[in-house]
This record gives structure tokens, sequence and C-alpha cells, in this order.
């Protein structure tokens, strides 16, 4: 894996989630969108959101329904932090410093990752969810 280079604006092509029962969900649907970044001093960011989510009925931001905030929510995520790559055994570590979810707040993220060209596949380890354990793939293609 000589050769690695990470860094760039890379955009999603396609995220799912995969159990061992041979389950696959598509968490923001088949068409998600989503932009990650690393640059070149260690930060690091990702967007991940469905697209079509509903508007907010009043227009404003802080006013939302209940069931607006909670389709805006479970609809998108986003994290921003640090980075390191363990290229030897196709690991990356993301060191959270700010995200969506506030339980990943100050912990490491740590992926696997497979790089071909311009191609970036990224995996999560086994996350607990739904009473079984899922893995989450994403693939990105490189824009810068």
């Amino acid at each position: 894996m000589q050769g690695i280079n990470v860094v760039g604006t890379w955009k999603l092509i396609s995220v799912k989630a995969d159990n061992s029962k041979g389950d696959v969900i598509y968490p923001y649907g088949e068409d998600a969108f989503g932009i990650l970044m690393y640059d070149a001093n260690g930060y690091m960011y990702t967007l991940l959101m469905r697209r079509g989510r509903s508007k907010f009925v009043s227009g404003e931001m802080w006013s939302g329904t209940s069931e607006e905030l909670k389709e805006a929510f479970e609809g998108f995520d986003a994290y921003c932090g640090t980075y390191e790559l363990d290229i030897e055994n196709g690991k990356v570590t993301h060191h959270v410093e700010g995200a969506r979810f506030p339980n990943w707040e100050g912990t490491d993220q740590q992926r696997f990752f497979e790089l071909s060209d311009d191609r970036l596949v990224i995996k999560t380890v086994p996350i607990p969810s739904f009473g079984t354990e899922w893995v989450v793939s994403l693939i990105w293609d490189r824009v810068v």
C-alpha cells in the first residue's frame, strides 16, 4: 500500500449496512449524498444525508415540529476532527471532535479502507444496532 494518499475531497457514491444474517439497509437511502474531506494537516470532516428530506413547514431552522426534527436528524450525519492512517493495516482512525451524534464526541472511530486510483472504500468495525451488528460500507470517488 505504498504511495497511499487520501488527502483531498471525496464524493459519496453509495452507503449501505450489512449484518451477518444477510440483511442490507441503506441508512441514508439508495441515492444518499455525502462529502468526505481529508487535508494534508491531519484534519477531516464528513457529511452524509438522505436526499429529499422534507422541508420545515414554518421555513424556520429552529421551529420544526417534532416529526420534522426527527426526520431531519435521522436523515443526516456529520462529524469532524483529526485523522491518522495506518497504511500497513489498511486502517484510518478518526479522532472525533464534533459530531451530530453526541456520543461520538471525544472518541476514536476506527475504519478500514481500500484505495484504488480515485476510488476509496471505507468500512466500519461492526456497530451494534437493532439487536445485531452492522458493518457500514461507504464508496467514495475523489473530486479533488
